[in-house]
């Protein structure tokens, strides 16, 4: 029986890797392309905790320039920040021309952790919910191109990564008591989660959600989609040629004035 034409194509791991590959060799075509152009983009990550998030905008940057793709990770906002108007901060982060900025987290912090958590009030959550889609339109009308992910992982497999990460050493760092808190929230979290596309996955600025169960198969299908939504082409550029390199006496001075790392590997 032949697959219908949309189908998933099953990867081994090594065609995941060439399939990651050519699709960060087209990111850095888009990279060119938006400064080429002088767009300005910004790409919106949001989803629970173990989601993903962090490993697919790791493989975004992987190739890409991050003085031009740049990935924007804020903080607990200060005693300052948090008497200014909300969005301050973000509007703050936001690209200029011929930038992509990569937001890990984004002013939907409001509707998600701090409305769960209780860090807002009533009243500045519902601000937040009326003021949000206006905000988004005003930034479009601006000419910003705007993409937003959800990163959806089922709580089977949240549960799963929560447990490598407290088995790993190197991963525990990862477990914040703010991420061990969200795990007794599951719900809370879901039902904000769900109120939050409600008011703010629009016709202009949808919410595209992303199944991130699988994390390799996720970041394939984000990245492919995130290409899709910019249009873009190959930007035509002069082969670079090397100068000579500047040829004149010159004498290393002796290697024991130098402090040198011990060389305690060799690798073959």
């Amino acid at each position: 029986m032949t697959p219908a034409d949309d189908s998933p194509q099953v990867l081994s791991k090594k065609q995941y890797e060439k399939e990651l590959k050519r699709l960060q060799s087209e990111l850095v075509e888009l990279q060119e392309w938006i400064v080429h152009v002088g767009l300005r983009v910004a790409v919106l990550f949001e989803g629970r905790d173990t989601a993903g998030k962090g490993g697919v905008i790791k493989r975004i940057g992987e190739e890409t320039n991050p003085r031009v793709v740049r990935t924007v990770a804020l903080g607990t906002p200060t005693e300052r920040e948090k008497t200014q108007w909300y969005f301050q901060r973000y509007v703050a982060q936001l690209p200029a021309a011929g930038e992509m900025v990569l937001f890990d987290r984004s002013w939907y912090n409001r509707a998600g952790v701090e409305r769960v958590m209780g860090f807002c009030s009533d009243e500045e959550y519902w601000e937040f919910m009326r003021s949000a889609p206006r905000f988004e339109e005003l930034l479009m009308r601006s000419g910003l191109i705007l993409v937003k992910y959800w990163l959806s992982v089922s709580d089977e497999e949240q549960e799963r990564r929560f447990q490598a990460r407290i088995d790993d050493p190197t991963k525990q760092w990862k477990l914040s008591p703010m991420d061990i808190e969200a795990r007794a929230r599951w719900v809370d979290y879901a039902e904000a989660k769900d109120e939050m596309f409600a008011y703010t996955d629009t016709k202009d600025s949808p919410w595209f959600v992303v199944d991130a169960d699988d994390k390799r198969t996720a970041r394939l299908n984000l990245i492919s989609h995130l290409l899709e939504k910019i249009p873009h082409q190959p930007v035509h550029e002069e082969r670079i040629e090397l100068p000579p390199r500047q040829e004149r006496a010159y004498v290393r001075p002796p290697a024991d004035s130098q402090t040198f790392v011990p060389e305690r590997f060799l690798v073959e």
